[in-house]
């Protein structure tokens, strides 16, 4: 784990309380904070499961199954996470190289905002096949809507089937026109028990904001994107064949090329399996390339 955050030690928790991995290294400029996490956490594996953890340095990827990195600058109140991207792209471009050189040969899961454009960057910067850079992109989000859903009907959230598409930012949208639930269409099952299309897009808007108004109360986010990037390991770590929403490398799917955004895709021990193409309408093609703009723009810039 590279960064040792709010959002890194959320994630090796979630890790050792699941039991996913027999080692974990901490590598993080902050070192004596990697060694008193790597510390605590070892006095949850009698209750959990037995796993070696401790602050380590960028030659220990060598042999590594699985880089996940958090590091960067934090979003703050008032930011966006577009906002942050000449600063950590600066940071990123520190890591990935030693990463490379150490001999590291498995795969990158990127969490750092804006982690569509730093997903993109990390492909580049270690020349690794896009299958295996992964962006956590619309994960999080794709969970806060299931959850947005299921309150609203009463329902458990993984009996919700939506995801969000597009960016993981401001431009991201919920596939509203092909989410089921029970197989019904979401739209159909929401009418019949007098909720109209608009209280979704209510509920998408929510979702979209739900990040703001978390760093506003609290200062950051950490809990609910550890839990999708455990999640996303599980699947890498046993080869689960599990389709997941992730930040994806887009290659000719919704009539886009050459970037990462989010989007289903099927994960296991190689990677990225296969990037699935929902058949969206055109209202939803129009919204992913309109995301997808936002990205590029801001690549740019």
């Amino acid at each position: 784990m590279i960064g040792n955050g709010s959002v890194g030690s959320a994630y090796v928790f979630a890790m050792v309380q699941q039991g996913l991995a027999e080692e974990f290294v901490i590598v993080t400029r902050h070192k004596e904070r990697a060694v008193g996490d790597a510390l605590d956490l070892e006095d949850a594996t009698p209750f959990t499961s037995p796993t070696k953890i401790y602050a380590g340095e960028y030659s220990d990827c060598k042999d590594a199954d699985l880089v996940v990195i958090t590091a960067g600058a934090p979003q703050k109140p008032g930011e966006t996470r577009l906002d942050l991207v000449n600063k950590n792209l600066r940071i990123l471009a520190t890591i990935v190289k030693p990463i490379v050189v150490s001999g590291f040969t498995g795969i990158f899961l990127v969490a750092s905002n804006p982690v569509d454009i730093l997903a993109y960057a990390t492909q580049k910067l270690s020349g690794f096949p896009k299958s295996r850079v992964i962006g956590s992109g619309t994960s999080l989000d794709t969970g806060r809507f299931q959850v947005a859903i299921a309150d609203k009907f009463n329902l458990a959230p993984e009996s919700v089937h939506a995801y969000v598409l597009g960016e993981h930012g401001d431009s991201e949208f919920a596939d509203l026109d092909e989410a089921t639930i029970g197989n019904v269409p979401l739209l159909d099952y929401a009418a019949k028990r007098g909720v109209s299309k608009e209280d979704l897009l209510e509920l998408e808007d929510k979702t979209r904001n739900k990040a703001y108004s978390i760093i506003n109360k609290k200062g950051a986010t950490f809990y609910g994107v550890a839990s999708a990037l455990m999640r996303i390991s599980r699947a890498i770590l046993r080869n689960e064949n599990a389709v997941l929403a992730i930040g994806a490398p887009i290659e000719g799917q919704y009539g886009l090329d050459d970037l990462y955004l989010g989007t289903p895709a099927v994960i296991n021990a190689q990677g990225i399996a296969s990037v699935i193409e929902i058949p969206l309408s055109q209202n939803g093609i129009n919204q992913m390339q309109a995301s997808a703009k936002e990205i590029i723009k801001d690549s740019i810039e």
